[in-house]
């Protein structure tokens, strides 16, 4: 029987967390966590609201384990952060890993996954910890995604790609088969890499521009 469970974080990630966590996990949530400075209110999502400096003394490692919900701002370095702190104050990280996933890696994740439903992870992939994969991703087989990752949805991964820690995958990107993306890029929405991609890189897809014929003179539609 699993620990009842903590999630830090008071915005819209943790709340997407606290609904997929108490419908689809044996966990049951018991309160929220954020920094001291940032507890604005007792209770979110009906549950009591502490600050992360005082949570080893109300929830302590012993008896609740905990979840960092906190997207992907400052290319996941908050995240990251947390969980390295919450790590040496002793709490086990939990996962979710979604039971309407496809997911054929034999456990292969590390802990403060987020893997939300119609994700395909094929045979031998290895994720790293603390990474999330939005909806409806492809992750070819012999792939890795290291550490505090976070891919958004309808992503696209060849076979035997290796993605670098804290790496953020934009909506619709594809990777080729067998390339090494460097920490810390940043591939946006639509993107399409068909070689390395060296660390801090940043590669944008086109976007759709507007056609100079208005809608209300288009004949078929």
């Amino acid at each position: 029987m699993s620990n009842p469970l903590v999630i830090f974080g008071a915005g819209e990630s943790a709340e997407i967390a606290h609904y997929y966590f108490t419908h689809d996990s044996p966990y049951t949530v018991a309160a929220f966590a954020v920094d001291g400075a940032w507890v604005n209110s007792a209770s979110f999502c009906g549950l009591p609201l502490v600050a992360f400096e005082q949570l080893p003394a109300e929830y302590p490692p012993q008896t609740h384990d905990l979840f960092i919900a906190t997207g992907y701002s400052g290319l996941n370095q908050l995240r990251r952060e947390k969980y390295l702190a919450s790590k040496e104050q002793g709490y086990r990280l939990a996962s979710y890993l979604s039971s309407r996933a496809s997911l054929l890696n034999e456990g292969r994740f590390g802990d403060n996954c987020f893997i939300l439903e119609d994700n395909t992870v094929q045979p031998f992939v290895r994720i790293g910890s603390n990474v999330t994969l939005w909806s409806g991703n492809h992750i070819g087989h012999h792939s890795i995604i290291r550490d505090h990752c976070f891919l958004a949805s309808h992503i696209v991964i060849a076979g035997g790609v290796e993605i670098g820690e804290s790496c953020f995958i934009g909506i619709n990107a594809t990777l080729r088969g067998h390339i090494k993306i460097g920490e810390k890029c940043v591939i946006g929405a639509g993107a399409l890499l068909l070689s390395d991609a060296e660390p801090y890189g940043v590669y944008m897809g086109n976007a759709t521009e507007r056609s100079r014929v208005p809608s209300n003179r288009l004949k078929k539609i």
